[in-house]
């Protein structure tokens, strides 16, 4: 791209073509050459926006765990609907995607981007911590609910659903595990806390 040329929502087209490397090739293939050449425009324009690569990738998950947060609510606005296990097993679905996936070996490979997330995730692994309280804010609710038993953990169930699913769904190249497996997966997290039929 020519000096000069505006480019329009410059932090939301690195994002993008970052999120496309990052899925396509790995997060080892995620550089900064690799980023602005994916956007179409000079390196230079990265720096201009971003202290450095790793002030970059920080900012990049910290969209990705915004974008889950917010649909946090959504979750919660199913509370009441379908079954909980059902409701759960479509959040993983949705969750473990290819690129949440990309964003966590990213995470987990950059010991210098771990350190910067820790201001802001202090405990845990950034994005699973926060999918987690996601997940925990929707149980609660339905067990507000009289769906899943008055004295039951959600801060522990969601994050054992949580590591489950992330076992689950890693290393499989992009596809899902069929609906059943995480189905099963759920439902057995889930069975104890679950108010008995009669």
């Amino acid at each position: 791209m020519p000096t000069g040329v505006a480019i329009r929502d410059v932090r939301e087209q690195l994002f993008a073509a970052a999120e496309r490397v990052l899925v396509r090739d790995g997060p080892n293939a995620l550089t900064s050459r690799a980023v602005t050449t994916e956007a179409g425009c000079a390196k230079g324009v990265l720096h201009r926006h971003f202290d450095d690569f790793d002030d970059f990738l920080a900012e990049l998950v910290r969209d990705r765990i915004a974008a889950v947060e917010a649909r946090g609510a959504a979750l919660r606005g199913v509370a009441g609907t379908g079954t909980v296990s059902g409701n759960v097993a479509a959040a993983l679905t949705d969750l473990f995607g290819p690129l949440a996936l990309g964003v966590l070996g990213l995470v987990t490979s950059r010991d210098a981007l771990r350190a910067r997330l820790r201001r802001t995730t202090p405990v845990g692994i950034p994005l699973l911590t926060e999918a987690g309280s996601v997940l925990a804010g929707y149980l609660a609710a339905e067990r507000g609910l009289g769906r899943l038993v008055a004295d039951c953990d959600t801060d522990a169930l969601a994050f054992t659903v949580i590591g489950s699913g992330h076992l689950l769904f890693a290393g499989r190249d992009g596809v899902a595990p069929p609906a059943a497996e995480v189905g099963r997966v759920v439902g057995t997290v889930l069975a104890g806390a679950t108010p008995q039929a009669g």
